[in-house]
């Protein structure tokens, strides 16, 4: 027998209202669907879907990146090997390229469309690239949610020149106009007053789940069971992201490079920035489910690293002192081809835990996963080499039913003639309901995605 009222005068966006405070709610069944009562006898809303990028650098080493097989037989190569589990959830996407990167004589900056595929200008005097997809389906859909779009990064932006080129395209995955990219934020506690604050960059002194405890205390007697459990584990994730950012804040922990100074010689200011590359990338992958969870954003992208990343590696065994930069650049030296290969694993091991993360949560009768489509993407294929013939991609959810999962698409081995990664954004915009005749080199959809 359910447990669920026979109805629920709720507006379809709740929210819990705490002292300057008003946190939405995520996606539950008991809710009212854009104004109209959710009875016995009537569906349940359907779950939005939502779109989530994560970008790592300087690609991978070709020959440990393959996949074999279908389904619960699939095969991964070793740099994927944390996606195994997943192998029902993901799509092994291989030979997709973009034009204008193929073509540019800049290795590495020239090669930062791969949201675009448009042309990154070579001008030192002009920032131009182009309008990325996230950011047209931000235009297109952000009024839906309180954040248009997410837009995370680990590393902060470099303002040096390489190549003569300016690293804002080397810091930058999304970008808002092809002159602006799209501001990134490296700070989780800021991330985070996005999602749950007031958005004044209010000072997280006190628990938000302590100001809004008694209105999420009277809305439980109002819906069924399973929203409750819901609410609860909700409400938990909140409170665990809230404990590990006052962590941070006391860690005195450094990656990398280290200041001359072993001790600041001014008083020290409340420092919010994780020191710990992991606990970093963890932090915003996790805010990246909440943000999807509570739908105030349905489009994120997080950078793992910079492209021409000086990100160092030391927390991984046997990959002390060498920066990133360093072991993709490694000559096909057999030792940094080793470490090459971990940090394609490290990079691998934060997509499955997204991809965990998410299918892990409830929405009715499907997942969060389910509900959304999730790609992990370099802007290289073999880092060393610098080459771009082909991008290393993995998608993973559902997309709410309208994507096969457990399969292997291989453009170049099957000749396809249309194998541009526009023609994938083409068809994920789609998905997400924004149709367009055209994007970046691409007119025509993906076969067989």
């Amino acid at each position: 027998m359910s447990t669920r009222p026979n109805c629920l005068p709720l507006s379809r966006r709740h929210f819990l209202r705490g002292a300057g405070v008003a946190l939405a709610l995520p996606w539950m069944e008991s809710f009212t669907a854009f104004g109209q009562t959710v009875t016995a006898s009537a569906k349940p809303t359907t779950p939005p879907l939502r779109l989530g990028i994560v970008f790592f650098s300087n690609g991978v080493e070709p020959i440990h990146w393959w996949a074999k097989g279908a389904g619960a037989t699939m095969e991964l190569g070793p740099a994927a090997a944390p996606l195994l589990p997943h192998r029902e959830d993901i799509v092994f996407v291989q030979g997709l390229y973009s034009h204008a990167a193929l073509a540019s004589t800049s290795p590495h900056l020239g090669r930062m469309n791969v949201l675009s595929g448009a042309s990154v200008s070579l001008d030192p005097g002009e920032i131009r690239v182009g309008t990325t997809m996230d950011q047209v389906l931000a235009a297109h859909l952000g009024s839906r949610t309180a954040v248009p779009s997410l837009v995370l990064g680990i590393e902060p932006n470099e303002l040096r020149l390489e190549d003569g080129l300016s690293m804002i395209y080397g810091s930058s995955l999304s970008w808002a106009s092809p002159t602006r990219p799209a501001t990134k934020e490296i700070y989780p506690s800021r991330a985070f007053d996005r999602l749950v604050g007031d958005g004044t960059g209010r000072r997280l002194d006190r628990s938000i789940l302590d100001e809004v405890r008694q209105d999420s205390q009277s809305l439980k007697p109002k819906i069924s069971h399973g929203d409750s459990v819901k609410l609860e584990e909700y409400l938990e994730s909140i409170r665990d992201i809230e404990r590990r950012i006052e962590r941070a804040a006391r860690d005195e922990r450094l990656e990398g490079w280290r200041p001359t100074l072993a001790q600041p010689d001014m008083p020290r200011p409340k420092n919010e920035l994780p020191q710990h590359v992991p606990d970093h990338m963890k932090l915003m992958l996790d805010l990246t489910v909440l943000a999807f969870q509570m739908d105030k954003s349905r489009i994120a992208t997080l950078m793992l690293n910079n492209d021409l990343s000086q990100m160092n590696f030391k927390f991984l065994a046997g990959v002390q002192g060498a920066l990133h930069l360093d072991l993709t650049h490694n000559g096909k030296a057999v030792d940094k081809e080793a470490m090459y290969l971990k940090t394609n694993q490290f990079h691998a091991a934060q997509f499955a835990y997204l991809v965990q993360r998410m299918k892990a949560i409830k929405e009715g009768d499907s997942t969060l996963l389910d509900n959304s489509i999730l790609m992990f993407a370099s802007s290289l294929f073999d880092g060393d080499a610098h080459s771009a013939s082909q991008l290393p991609i993995v998608l993973a959810g559902k997309g709410g039913g309208s994507l096969k999962t457990g399969r292997i698409l291989d453009y170049l081995a099957a000749g396809d003639d249309n194998r541009k990664v526009c023609s994938l954004h083409l068809s994920l915009m789609d998905r997400m309901g924004v149709k367009l005749d055209h994007f970046g080199d691409a007119s025509t959809r993906l076969a067989g995605l």
